[in-house]
């Protein structure tokens, strides 16, 4: 059993999120990585054991620890409190061992309070997921009754489509085909636009156009074709991490004023709000459960894109 040392906290697990993100270690394509390391950054559980110097934390707290796993508190970003743009911040499952296991140790500053309203195994996503959408958004340049369109109804895509119409916007889906009209309508979209029918970037003008525009699906030519569904003074707010560019013209910029932006998860503080937010308005993940034992079937699960929509180990099981 791993120990704590002094400013970390040893976190008994109780869920684990599958993201594909864990390829970066099963591949060995995370600039530096070292092994043996275990993945897993959708980590919920107690609080097994504190180290020295740590006074925040106390065993038997219910916890989370997400992508973000510590920061310097020194370089320029952190002196000004943006501890994700941290110049030596870590990353759970890449710089440590994650929770793809029965204990873990993180940096008590990458450990989040997990509300009792919360399951383990639904709250393991928001701290990937959840956090990705719900900071994207609230940290977006709109107000309540604003269009919000999502790309996507996937792992990401399906949470998105719920904060935003928690956040009291109105909210349009858009999917390949039309297999996820109903689901969307459930998880409170107002509109749905299959791309495979049309210029999708038509159909959201005809519904006024987007003030955000919320790009989950990591598809660099599906990102393309909506851009111009954004109205005016609209953003393209790209959650979706894919390597291939997103072609933009100037013109399409200019006219209108729109804009592209992107964001990252957050830090500790970020997935407490996400978590608490959650619980107070029902957010939850869809989700499919499997004992730790069966990992390898999980994440090949996840990673053919075959679940709808988050893989969750559960180690106790």
């Amino acid at each position: 059993m791993p120990e704590p040392d002094a400013g970390e906290v040893r976190v008994e697990v109780r869920a684990c999120g599958i993201c594909h993100s864990d390829a970066f270690v099963k591949d060995g394509t995370f600039p530096g990585i070292e092994y043996p390391r275990v993945p897993g950054h959708e980590v919920t559980g107690i609080v097994d054991a504190v180290g020295s110097g740590v006074d925040m934390w106390s065993e038997g707290d219910r916890v989370g620890v997400g992508w973000h796993g510590g920061h310097c508190f020194t370089c320029d970003a952190c002196r000004e409190g943006d501890f994700v743009n941290c110049e030596n911040a870590k990353v759970t499952g890449i710089s440590f061992d994650g929770g793809y296991a029965e204990y873990m140790v993180a940096p008590e500053e990458a450990v989040a309070r997990l509300p009792e309203d919360l399951d383990f195994d639904e709250a393991a996503p928001l701290l990937c997921a959840g956090i990705t959408t719900y900071n994207a958004l609230r940290n977006a340049d709109f107000s309540p009754g604003a269009h919000v369109a999502v790309q996507g109804i996937g792992g990401l895509g399906h949470l998105g489509v719920q904060y935003a119409k928690k956040f009291g916007c109105e909210v349009t889906a858009l999917s390949r085909g039309t297999d996820k009209e109903t689901l969307a309508a459930e998880l409170g979209a107002d509109h749905f636009i299959d791309t495979t029918e049309g210029n999708p970037g038509e159909a959201l003008q005809a519904l006024g156009g987007a003030d955000i525009l919320l790009a989950t699906a990591p598809n660099s030519n599906a990102i393309t074709s909506v851009v111009d569904g954004l109205g005016r003074d609209g953003t393209l707010l790209v959650v979706a991490a894919t390597g291939e560019p997103i072609e933009v013209s100037p013109m399409q910029l200019i006219m209108g004023r729109r804009s592209v932006k992107g964001w990252p998860s957050g830090h500790a503080d970020d997935s407490e709000d996400t978590l608490d937010f959650s619980a107070l308005t029902g957010v939850t993940p869809m989700i499919e459960t499997y004992p730790l034992s069966d990992a390898a079937a999980a994440y090949d699960r996840m990673i053919n894109n075959e679940a709808r929509f988050r893989v969750v180990l559960l180690p106790g099981e």
